[in-house]
């Protein structure tokens, strides 16, 4: 009974980050209750992992640094650092309360996903026969909106929006595309597997389209780009012209990204907003990255640094300042705040740890290895937030899941090692 509670508040810790029990004077959401809860057991239980504070030590050290020499602001540095460091512990401790059976946390996560997929349908279903309460769930989340396109309204469920839904579902929707492509599913059914698809293609979410073209091509490169090539690319090229044509936001964003990065023509209001933001923050990290380039200035320093090199305090240009605090892109949060130590930490990860098919040991690893990177590399591409949704468990289980194949392939390496040595010194029989 404790185990399953336990198990139901972390998936809540999660999924659920559209309440808040609070707004001043910081948003209290429901995550940090279920920290303050199990912290206390884990503590007393593990004790205090390494790997989580020998990362965490650089980034403490350089970020009192940063604040000390006014490059950052004490209070927001010590409120993202606690955040962050808070939230990669606790997952850490989740793998470890688990004994890191990586598989069966992926299940858990994989049935989550179907019963939150289940509601995304229906709340389609309700907005469509005018039941609003069955498609408005502001009367049960206070940090949540309908929003509206795609067949009337997009699906974003318990998330407060598409984008979140998309993001945190990739990994689920990889796996979805991957059962329905064989013949032997894993961690859920086909039929399963087409209501976390059909979920998916109802957010309508730019992140979303670019979370299926990420599936299509990790889905090619690890069965064999010229073997399927035939059936992939057609999809691909399908989706995308499908996408431009009839989802506007879409449409928008990628000519509006594609002029802005191309032109750098900051003052055109003919840009679609998101592109402008995104474009924004790159000019930004990328000013307080040449300037501080080997830890960036410090954890919740972006907005410091958006004050002085926004564009919007160019003459003429566009007017927008949204996401001044998360960077719209981990990636460039990391370059800003963090410079290179964390983009090297996370570049290292990604390539070190990620698992094609022909380097895994089982079906099994190399399927959960590609499903978590999509979601990492979405969070990288166009999510800032570094522990929204739970964003640190899915980096554990990506690094953890590298280290369970590589240990399962060297004992299996010394097995046959083995085998080998006690055949050549058994006596010749005649």
């Amino acid at each position: 009974m404790f185990r399953t509670l336990v198990t139901i508040l972390i998936f809540i810790s999660i999924f659920v980050w559209s309440y808040i029990f609070m707004r001043e004077p910081f948003e209290l959401y429901v995550s940090y209750v279920v920290y303050a809860l199990l912290f206390p057991f884990f503590f007393m239980r593990y004790g205090i992992p390494k790997r989580p504070v020998y990362l965490f030590i650089p980034i403490l050290i350089s970020g009192i640094t940063y604040a000390a020499v006014g490059l950052n602001e004490y209070m927001q540095f010590i409120k993202v650092f606690i955040g962050f460091f808070s939230s990669t512990l606790f997952f850490h401790y989740v793998i470890q309360l688990y004994n890191f059976d990586l598989k069966l946390l992926f299940r858990y996560y994989m049935v989550a996903c179907v019963i939150i997929a289940l509601l995304g349908i229906s709340q389609l279903l309700f907005f469509k026969v005018g039941f609003r309460p069955g498609y408005h769930y502001g009367w049960i989340f206070n940090k949540w909106s309908v929003t509206p396109g795609g067949l009337g309204i997009r699906v974003n469920a318990i998330f407060s929006e598409p984008a979140y839904f998309a993001a945190v579902m990739a990994p689920a929707f990889f796996v979805s595309i991957y059962n329905l492509s064989t013949r032997f599913p894993l961690f859920i059914t086909k039929r399963q597997s087409i209501i976390i698809g059909v979920a998916y293609l109802l957010t309508f979410s730019s992140v979303g389209i670019l979370g299926m073209f990420l599936v299509i091509v990790l889905l090619l490169l690890n069965f064999g780009f010229a073997r399927y090539a035939v059936i992939f690319i057609p999809i691909f090229i399908f989706l995308f012209q499908y996408a431009y044509e009839n989802v506007e936001e879409f449409r928008d964003r990628y000519d509006g990204t594609i002029e802005i990065f191309s032109t750098n023509n900051y003052k055109s209001y003919d840009i679609h907003g998101s592109s402008f933001v995104l474009y924004n923050n790159y000019t930004v990290a990328l000013e307080n990255f040449k300037r501080n380039p080997l830890f960036g200035t410090g954890l919740g320093s972006h907005p410091v640094a958006f004050d002085k090199y926004s564009l919007t305090l160019l003459e003429g240009a566009v007017d927008i300042d949204f996401n001044k605090m998360d960077a719209n892109s981990m990636a460039l949060r990391l370059m800003s705040e963090t410079g290179l130590y964390g983009l090297i930490v996370m570049f290292l990860l990604l390539v070190r740890c990620w698992i094609f098919k022909p380097r895994a040991k089982s079906r099994e690893h190399w399927v959960m290895s590609n499903a978590l990177g999509c979601i990492i590399l979405l969070y990288l591409l166009r999510q800032g937030h570094y522990f929204l949704n739970g964003f640190p468990f899915f980096l554990w289980m990506f690094f953890y899941l590298y280290k369970d194949n590589k240990d399962q392939i060297s004992e299996a390496d010394g097995l046959v090692i083995a085998e080998s040595e006690t055949a050549e010194s058994s006596p010749a029989t005649a």
